[in-house]
Parts: structure tokens; sequence; C-alpha cells
């Protein structure tokens, strides 16, 4: 299901809890909301799934709709501009000031400046949760001041790229990309993305698209307009498109048809790779190690009225010796290629996670290479932005596999069918999906398609 968006105006450390008290809270409108808010933002920089993990705790839920709305809003705007909100509060204050008033002064610019909040409630209501604790109420005429400063300014300059993401990460970008790309990739996180749907097939989506208020952008993918609870959105009860980004959709499109062809999907939830399969006519087995997210795979098998043969257990433990025509390998990875839809990986993120996630990418290319069938392919695909986890691992793999060559990706086709950009193709025929080279943004890949011989 797709978040709760609002509309916005224009283009660390946890943060201390700011104190409840219900009675005071039940009379200040949106209090509530702006505290969910700063737990939201503190838990996406305290550890990795730290915003999912607290947007789904039974406190977040005991919410209102609009409550939880405007919370996962006001957040998500918070952590695709922390470094831009960082640099401007530096540049206010002589000493940068401790964690808990620096999330206030966060939450208070974003509303002014990207969110349709009038300036004085985003300044009273920042005030008045400053008032409320120990820590922030020596800091509330600071914050004051700083807000009502910015507005007379009348808006923010243009962002310089550089400061949206951690330096570490733009240090990486800016070596492996160039400056300039690593610019574009920096900016895409300034843009709220679309819902991307995958179809199970072109008249379905010619159907839809009307409804949808879609594009067709290639492939079976449509990128819609539409905001809101994807549940209620032409289609979805009939089981004939299901949210995958434009990007995720990339790999299986690079299939042909797979009528009365075997496949297993490595690490399969959501699921939306599984029905890709599906659609294509192969017989699919999916796995995945963790039951939980297995289950959303079988969810929607169930509303696409897909039948695929599914098990809870990790590649290297798959106690099966069929081989396959195709094997998909979705890896885990750092994830850094997502930060479109899912801003808090860049803050969640350490450059020690790199290697690790490299070690296992490695292991598992290993694991599922034996289950390929001669003559089959191999997809490895991750939504990395790194490197090690894309380029580095398949020109590792093909030195140890000699069984195995690249079937590489023509051009033409990745323009004219999946609506790519040329500069996604490597010389090598691999496919690095970078988030600015597709209109209105896409997930970073790389994806390499294996035959063996």
């Amino acid at each position: 299901m797709s978040k709760p968006r609002s509309a916005p105006k224009s283009g660390g450390k946890p943060n201390p809890r700011i104190s409840d008290d219900a009675e005071t809270l039940d009379n200040d409108i949106g209090l509530r909301a702006r505290i969910a808010a700063l737990d939201l933002i503190a838990a996406a920089q305290t550890k990795r799934n730290g915003f999912d993990e607290a947007g789904s705790s039974a406190e977040f839920m005991a919410l209102s709709e609009s409550e939880r709305a405007f919370a996962r809003a006001l957040a998500l705007l918070v952590l695709r501009r922390l470094g831009q909100l960082d640099f401007i509060i530096a540049k206010k204050t002589q000493k940068m000031p401790p964690d808990a008033p620096k999330a206030l002064l966060r939450i208070g610019m974003a509303q002014i400046f990207f969110m349709q909040v009038p300036d004085f409630a985003a300044v009273s209501t920042t005030v008045k949760l400053a008032e409320r604790n120990n820590n922030t109420r020596p800091f509330k005429g600071l914050i004051n001041a700083i807000l009502r400063g910015l507005i007379r300014e009348g808006g923010l300059k243009d962002v310089n790229p550089q400061r949206l993401v951690p330096d570490w990460l733009w240090q990486r970008w800016k070596a492996t990309y160039g400056e300039e790309s690593a610019g574009g990739i920096a900016m895409a996180l300034t843009e709220e993305p679309a819902t991307d749907l995958t179809f199970r097939d072109v008249d379905a989506l010619k159907a839809h698209t009307e409804a949808l208020e879609g594009e067709a952008i290639g492939g079976l993918t449509l990128r819609s307009n539409l905001r809101g609870d994807v549940r209620t959105w032409s289609g979805y009860d009939d089981g004939v498109w299901w949210v995958q980004d434009a990007a995720a959709a990339i790999p299986v499109a690079l299939l042909g048809d797979l009528t009365g062809k075997t496949a297993i999907d490595i690490c399969a939830a959501p699921g939306g790779k599984t029905l890709q399969l599906l659609a294509k006519g192969a017989q699919v087995v999916a796995l995945d190690r963790s039951k939980n997210r297995l289950k959303r795979v079988e969810e929607n098998l169930t509303r696409l009225k897909f039948s695929a043969e599914t098990h809870c257990v990790d590649a290297e433990s798959f106690d099966d010796d069929r081989q396959f025509d195709v094997v998909l390998l979705d890896a885990p990875c750092s994830a850094t290629g997502t930060f479109r839809r899912q801003p808090d990986v860049l803050w969640a993120a350490k450059p020690s996670e790199v290697s690790k996630l490299a070690d296992v990418q490695h292991r598992m290319l290993d694991a599922v290479a034996t289950r390929v069938k001669p003559g089959g392919s191999l997809v490895y695909a991750t939504c990395s932005l790194e490197r090690e986890e894309g380029e580095t691992q398949i020109l590792a793999f093909l030195r140890r596999h000699k069984d195995f060559t690249t079937a590489a990706v023509d051009t033409a086709f990745a323009q004219d069918q999946l609506g790519l950009d040329a500069r996604d193709v490597t010389p090598e025929g691999w496919l690095r999906l970078l988030p600015h080279h597709r209109k209105g943004g896409q997930d970073g890949f790389f994806v390499a398609h294996l035959k063996r011989v």
C-alpha cells in the first residue's frame, strides 16, 4: 500500500522523545502527529528498517488516520531534506544545538518550506513542543527566532545536492559516476515519487490507464498520478496490477516468453518479480527467509489469482536439487538505490555494511549457480548504487564460473521496449539504472542477465 502523502509547497542520533501530557495533547490539535513524526525520524536514524518498525507500532497505530498521514508525510520530508536542513541550522546558529532542539527546528522548517501548513501554525506548534520538555525549553526563543527569520527571508535558496546526502555516500557516488551524475542522483531526493504499477498484460494496462491517471513508461509499467490507498484504485480488486517501481520491474522484463519454463525467485518478497515470472507463463518456486515477508508474497498471489510453490528458507539452506530455466537473485543489499521512496536508508546505512553485504552476495551467487540449467538464465539484481554490490560482483562471478557468460542487453531494446535511457546500458551489456536517468525518477538498480553455456 502506498504511504499517505501531504501536498508540498514547493519543489544522527536519536532525538529524545518529548514527554506527553494527554490532556494538553487533546487540546492542541496536531501536536500528537508532530511528536509521532519526531519518533519516526529518530527511529529512521537509529537503525535500518527503524522507520517502518516505528510506523507499525501500537503507539503509532493508535493515532487517527489523519494524524498518521501527517506524521509520515512530515517525517519523510525531513528525511529527504535532512542534510539541507542541518546545513541551514548550522548557518543560523553559532554552535549546532543539541539533538532535541535540532529535531524541532527540522520539523518546523519542513512544514514552513515544503508542506501546506500555515507559517504561524508551523512556528506556534514547534514552540509549544519546545516548551514541553526540559531539554528543549531553554531553546524555545532560539527556535522561534530562527523559524520567523527564515519566513521573513522568503524561502530557501537553490539546494546544493552535495548537502542532501551523507558525505560518505556523496564521495562514493562522485568517484563512481562523476560529480554531475552524483548531483543528479542526490537531487532525486527532492522529488516525491509517483506510484508505479506493473500489469499482467498490455490489454489490462490500456484498459485502466485513464482511470489511474497513468502514463505507460515502458514494458508493462504504468506510472499513476493518483495518491492515497491503492486498494481503492481501478483494477486492484480485479488483480490486474501490483505496485512495483519501474526499475524493479526491469530484471524480469529482460526475459522473453516463459511458457513451459521453470523459474525460481530466490529472495521473492514482496512478490513483484514472482508475479512477473508467472505472468510470463513460468512455473515458479518462490523463496524467502522471512516468514512475514513471505506472507506478503502469498497475499499478492491470492489477489492476482496466481499460484506458485513457496518456501520459507534462504537460498543456501534450500535442500532441493532441482535445476531451473530461470534463476532470479534479487540479492540482499544496502538498498541505497531505493532512497526516493525510502529516504531513511541513506541515514541508517553505514559504510561497513557495503562490504559485509558484498560477502553475502558472493556466497549467494555461488550457491544458486548450480541451480541454473545448461542454456538457462541467471538474472542478478540489487537495488544498490554501490559497485561492490553490482559490477564488481559479476566480474568476480564470471571469473569463478567459466560456464556462464553475459547475455548482453541491446541498447535499442532497452530504450524502445523498456523505456530506459541509453546511459543505463553498460559497455559489458549489463544495466546500471540511475535515479535521474528516467523522467520522474526510478530506483537505482544494477541488473545482469547471464547465460549458462
